[in-house]
């Protein structure tokens, strides 16, 4: 462990504190919806994977804040400690969340290796982070047209946004992060390859976030964007 990577665990833990302190005194105290603090403190998170890759040495050390979050967020739900987070009607979405980010990091991140797979990782990060966050909000809110598979209802106002959503984010950052400051060893997709996986990846990240009941699309989402993007990626450049 290096004292960059000391400095990254620190702040990591400082902006998890004051990512949840700032929701919820808007909850509190300002009377933002829960729907909507929820949201807030699920995209911040999301979008700390830049920090963690930005910030560390060592690609072992810096899941460690994804990691003790899957205990924390667990006993926040359990306890309702943070009510901008969790309501009594929440799921357990956010420790499968964090569950989901270890993994993909797990398997893909290495900052020793001549080539890093990080930006598979913070792809499907982002599909969850973006997509499914701006699906749920316009979903609430303008989804008038439903529909129900296996017990889980869907709107087609927040289907089609998570498909949008998703193929953004998804080829923004794998046209972007490889060769990045945050991923310098991955290599470099051609602008067809990322079309292609992102276009794809979203189509599965919406098919399981219509299917995926309480909660459990905040694991089946990334994972499997991720993976579906592995192959492609994999046998493309």
């Amino acid at each position: 462990m290096t004292t960059v990577d000391i400095l990254g665990l620190g702040l990591s833990y400082l902006y998890a504190a004051v990512l949840m302190i700032t929701a919820e005194v808007m909850h509190r105290t300002f009377g933002f919806p829960q729907d909507f603090t929820r949201k807030l403190i699920h995209i911040g998170a999301g979008m700390w994977v830049f920090g963690i890759l930005a910030l560390f040495d060592t690609w072992y050390i810096g899941i460690v804040p994804f990691a003790t979050f899957i205990l924390l967020n667990y006993l926040f739900y359990r306890y309702r400690v943070f009510q901008a987070m969790d309501a009594t009607h929440s799921t357990c979405g956010t420790v499968y969340f964090a569950l989901s980010v270890t993994l993909l990091f797990l398997v893909f991140w290495r900052t020793d290796s001549a080539v890093d797979q990080a930006v598979i990782a913070v792809a499907g990060t982002m599909a969850m982070t973006w997509g499914d966050a701006l699906a749920a909000i316009v979903g609430r809110r303008w989804g008038h047209h439903t529909y129900t598979i296996g017990g889980t209802t869907r709107s087609w106002e927040g289907s089609g946004t998570m498909f949008l959503v998703c193929s953004v984010v998804l080829f923004l950052t794998l046209l972007l992060v490889p060769g990045s400051i945050f991923s310098p060893h991955s290599l470099s997709l051609s602008l067809q390859t990322c079309v292609i996986a992102a276009l794809l990846g979203a189509l599965v990240a919406t098919g399981l976030e219509a299917l995926s009941p309480m909660g459990t699309d905040n694991l089946s989402v990334p994972l499997a964007t991720g993976g579906i993007i592995w192959g492609i990626t994999g046998t493309s450049g």
